[in-house]
């Protein structure tokens, strides 16, 4: 059985291990760099994992599946608007898609947004041409926007923008 929860400052192993993991996977998902992130060090760890680990600025969930970590998903509250929720970093391991594992990761930054004071939307980016991931989204209630952007590691894909409105 898989349990969807939100980090703890002690579980920095744990978080670099899954980043790398869906950095090795699916590298073109994400706006950081397996090389970027294999060169962080611990303590760079220890700090990502304590700022979301608490607090309504910055939020990880993992996915547990008994002692291993099999999903992440990060989000945050935007410094230029503070109604908007940033999903960010969405991944599962292969042999979860599909199994409800996402939806779990989504639904929990959807509530955690509803629950912050001001919050009015999730907001995210999702590579142009990755519809697996689009599909989940739309599903979720998230809409398309008219806004694209290029990709931070490839200038030739596209990123779209997706919103949910949260009570």
């Amino acid at each position: 059985m898989t349990t969807v929860r939100r980090i703890t400052a002690d579980e920095f192993p744990a978080l670099r291990a899954v980043r790398i993991a869906a950095l090795t996977d699916s590298p073109a998902a994400f706006g950081s760099t397996l090389d970027r992130e294999v060169a962080f060090t611990d303590d760079m760890w220890r700090e990502r994992a304590a700022s979301s680990a608490a607090g309504d600025e910055r939020l990880t969930l993992l996915a547990w599946d008994g002692s291993e970590v099999v999903g992440v998903i990060g989000a945050f509250r935007t410094a230029a608007d503070d109604a908007v929720v940033e999903l960010v970093s969405m991944w599962t391991r292969p042999a979860v898609r599909r199994s409800g594992v996402a939806v779990a990761l989504v639904q929990g930054v959807v509530d955690w947004a509803g629950s912050l004071a001001g919050a009015t939307r999730v907001e995210l980016w999702v590579v142009r041409g990755n519809a697996p991931a689009q599909r989940l989204y739309e599903r979720m209630g998230f809409a398309v926007t008219d806004r694209f952007q290029p990709h931070p590691n490839d200038p030739c894909a596209q990123e779209i923008r997706m919103v949910l409105p949260v009570a």
